[in-house]
C-alpha cells in the first residue's frame, strides 16, 4: 500500500461518510449560487458565502437540510422587496436596495452552517444539532419578518427596555404588527422542520426559540448596539446563537 493510500484509508475511517447523491448536492449548491446572485437580491461574495453555507447544511443533512436556507432565502428576500419603494421613500429600506452580503449570510445562516457541519462530524448526536440549526433560522426568520413588514404596517413603536413610544426604524424599537409578523417567520421555520421531522414537540421548541431570539435582537438593538458596541451583522449572529442554545435548552428538558 502507497504512502497516499494509506493517508486517505486513514481518513476514510476517521471521517463520516458523505451524504447520498453527494455531486448533484454540489450541483444544486452551484446553481444555488448562481441563481441567487442572478436574481440580484445577492452580491457575488454574499452568493458564494452562501454556497459555502449551503454545503455545509447538505453535508449535515442533504437536501432537507439545505431547505432551511432555500426557504429563508426565498422568505426572507420576500420579505425585503414587500413595499421596497415605499420602504425606501421613508428611509426604512435596506441599504443598497435590500441586496444581501457575505456579512448578511454569515450573521443569519452561520450559525445553522456551522449545525450542520456538526450533524455531519457526530451523526450521534444529529437530532439535537438539528434542533439548534432550525431554531437558528427561525430566529433568523422572526428578525427579518419583523423589521421588513413591521416597520410598513405598524402603527404605534415602542422600545423594547423602557416601553415608550419611539421613533420608527431605530434600533431595539418595536410594534405589535411587527412581533406578530415576527412570529410568522418562526412559524414558517417550525412547520417546515415538523413536516421533515414530525415532532411536535420539538417544532414548538423551535417556534418558541424563534420569537425569543428575535426578542433578544430588540434588547440588543436598544442597548449595545446604540452604544455601538455591536452592528447589525453582529446583533443577527448573536440573536442566531442564543435561539439556537435556547432552543437545545428546552429539548434538553422536555424531550
Amino acid at each position: 500500500m502507497s504512502l497516499f493510500q494509506s493517508i486517505f484509508s486513514k481518513l476514510a475511517f476517521v471521517l463520516p461518510a458523505l451524504p447520498a447523491n453527494f455531486l448533484l448536492g454540489v450541483l444544486v449548491v452551484i446553481l444555488f449560487v448562481v441563481l441567487s446572485i442572478l436574481s440580484g437580491k445577492i452580491d457575488i461574495p454574499g452568493g458564494l458565502t452562501g454556497g459555502i453555507l449551503a454545503f455545509c447544511l447538505f453535508l449535515g443533512g442533504g437536501f432537507l437540510l439545505m431547505g432551511y436556507l432555500f426557504l429563508f432565502f426565498i422568505a426572507g428576500s420576500a420579505a425585503s422587496a414587500f413595499k421596497i419603494k415605499e420602504k425606501q421613500k421613508l428611509g426604512l429600506a435596506e441599504k443598497n436596495k435590500g441586496k444581501r452580503s457575505y456579512n448578511n449570510a454569515l450573521a443569519n445562516a452561520g450559525v445553522a452552517a456551522i449545525c450542520g457541519f456538526l450533524c455531519w462530524a457526530n451523526p450521534d448526536r444529529f437530532e439535537v444539532f438539528h434542533v439548534m440549526l432550525a431554531a437558528s433560522f427561525a430566529s433568523a426568520a422572526s428578525d427579518t419578518f419583523s423589521s421588513e413588514l413591521g416597520n410598513y404596517f405598524g402603527k404605534n413603536y415602542y422600545n423594547v427596555i423602557t416601553l415608550k413610544p419611539d421613533k420608527r426604524g431605530l434600533d431595539g424599537v418595536v410594534s405589535l404588527e411587527g412581533t406578530l409578523a415576527g412570529v410568522v417567520g418562526s412559524i414558517l421555520i417550525s412547520l417546515y422542520f415538523y413536516l421533515i421531522n414530525g415532532s411536535l414537540t420539538a417544532a414548538v421548541i423551535i417556534l418558541l426559540a424563534g420569537i425569543f431570539g428575535n426578542f433578544v435582537d430588540s434588547v440588543l438593538g436598544a442597548t449595545l448596539q446604540k452604544k455601538h458596541w455591536l452592528n447589525n451583522d453582529t446583533v443577527n449572529f448573536a440573536n442566531t446563537l442564543i435561539a439556537g442554545l435556547f432552543a437545545v435548552f428546552l429539548y434538553s428538558i422536555l424531550k
